[in-house]
């Protein structure tokens, strides 16, 4: 049984610069498979050319890959991924919030992955919390040493106020019922 990248349980991110993929898109004309472009770039009122190419790209294996590659790049226009511009729209809008933890997995490990600034924001902190070195953080990240160092320093403070907070928030056992307790509560050991 093959696996497409279609399906989510086994997508893998590609690397940043990564254009392997498009060859593997149904859009690519071969001499076996002539397909105009043309039908990926329609004007809004030809219902023809956006049902042909969603068509095509509804049996492509690399159409997440599509859809994230114009995402990333801020691809406005034409048909990617299956969606036209106007289907994009709002998910552009919302790609720096973007939180998908299989990359920030990724990027763990080792794989050079587009990351939305809050995919960024993750690796820092489980970065941080599986110990990962600031100089390999920088080498993950694409950064000098020195904003690792800060984005470490960052984090130990934002967790101490975290815990901080918590702490305050939490009421102290005799104040739970609504009751101050009194020396003839605790009763005698015997």
């Amino acid at each position: 049984m093959t696996r497409t990248t279609n399906d989510p349980a086994h997508h893998r991110h590609r690397q940043l610069g990564d254009h392997t993929w498009q060859s593997d898109a149904v859009c690519q004309s071969t001499q076996y498979n002539a397909v105009d472009p043309e039908i990926f770039f329609p004007e809004p009122d030809e219902t023809v050319k956006i049902a042909t190419a969603k068509a095509l790209c509804g049996q492509c294996p690399v159409r997440r890959t599509c859809l994230d590659a114009a995402l990333e790049s801020s691809d406005a226009y034409g048909i990617r991924g299956g969606l036209t511009e106007e289907e994009r729209r709002p998910l552009h809008e919302k790609i720096a919030h973007r939180l998908d933890h299989s990359r920030v997995n990724d990027t763990i490990a080792g794989r050079d992955v587009h990351l939305s600034k809050a995919e960024r924001r993750a690796v820092v902190h489980a970065a941080f919390r599986h110990g990962v070195s600031e100089q390999r953080l920088a080498w993950l990240l694409k950064i000098t040493e020195e904003h690792a160092q800060k984005l470490y320093r960052e984090t130990r403070r934002a967790l101490r106020n975290r815990d901080l907070n918590q702490a305050a928030k939490t009421p102290a056992p005799a104040e739970i019922s609504g009751e101050r307790l009194g020396r003839d509560d605790f009763g005698t050991a015997a």
